[in-house]
């Protein structure tokens, strides 16, 4: 009897929910506001990274930029001080768990708490597995993958603390579904998304509920971070390489609608259900006809 009435309120919130995300779709709510947030980006020196930083400057919110490029870094920072906004450049290698975790000490003493954490430093092994160097391989699985571990380990404590937070991974659309020849790098994605998933759901599990998670993934295609994949011409019509200011400000907003999870453009969505119930053979079959078991050199 017990199971019955269970299963019945399972099936009572199942609707429930799939009832409010409907209506969330139609009627977007409104953005939180980040004028008192501190948030950290991960990766900010150039490229998606600094259109992250701009974006939540211009809502107001304090920068911590941390990228091993120190040049790079401060040209993000002071880029957004012009906006009339705090901001502070740490040098830091987030593939190396020691110099995250004393940039993390240093932030909290400098500036405080992080109270939003964008993991966006990423790298890109290049080339098919068997030409990968095994030290490349390794640095993008410690940069793309165990630098969120040691980010989330710094700063999501004293996110549960507080009861208020915002975990945030830019994954990609090679975290959802993999190509040939880049190996390494889509590896690392799919772990990270593993990763996000399983934090999101501890959080629930523990009624963290003042503690948010987004997982942004933009199809990024030949003008991406990779530059090593895309597809036929003809195909770019209905799924084009996300723009960057495009999927940057989409992702943005999303973020602060604490929306979930973020796929841009929308048809990744669908490439994403389609590979739970295509055959492995079909699936074989669409990469070819798209062009994305091509390598580009």
């Amino acid at each position: 009897m017990a199971v019955l009435t269970d299963f019945l309120t399972l099936t009572v919130k199942v609707f429930g929910y799939i009832i409010h995300s409907l209506l969330q779709w139609v009627m977007q709510p409104l953005e939180k506001t980040v004028a008192t947030e501190i948030c950290l980006i991960t990766g900010a020196a150039r490229g998606h990274g600094r259109l992250l930083a701009l974006e939540f400057a211009q809502r107001r919110a304090t920068l911590v930029l941390w990228d091993v490029d120190s040049e790079g870094n401060e040209n993000t920072a002071q880029k957004v001080r012009e906006l009339g906004v705090r901001a502070y450049a740490y040098t830091c290698d987030v593939s190396r768990q020691e110099e995250v975790y004393a940039a993390a000490e240093k932030v909290r003493r400098e500036v405080g708490d992080v109270t939003i954490l964008v993991n966006n430093a990423s790298i890109i092994a290049q080339k098919p597995i068997l030409q990968c160097p095994d030290e490349l391989l390794d640095r993008t699985m410690r940069t793309n993958c165990h630098a969120h571990f040691w980010t989330v380990k710094a700063f999501l404590p004293q996110m549960i603390k507080r009861g208020h937070g915002h975990i945030v991974t830019i994954a990609g659309s090679l975290g959802l579904f993999a190509t040939g020849c880049m190996e390494g790098y889509c590896a690392s994605k799919f772990a990270v998304v593993g990763f996000h998933e399983a934090l999101s759901h501890e959080l629930k599990a523990k009624s963290v509920n003042g503690v948010k998670t987004t997982l942004v993934c933009p199809y990024f295609g030949s003008t991406g971070p990779s530059g090593c994949f895309g597809i036929r011409q003809e195909g770019e019509v209905t799924i084009s390489p996300a723009n960057p200011g495009f999927w940057v400000k989409s992702a943005v907003r999303g973020i602060l609608r604490n929306q979930h999870m973020i796929c841009i453009p929308r048809v990744v969505y669908f490439a994403l259900i389609s590979k739970n119930f295509l055959p492995w053979d079909v699936q074989v079959l669409v990469q070819k006809f798209l062009g994305l078991d091509k390598h580009i050199s």
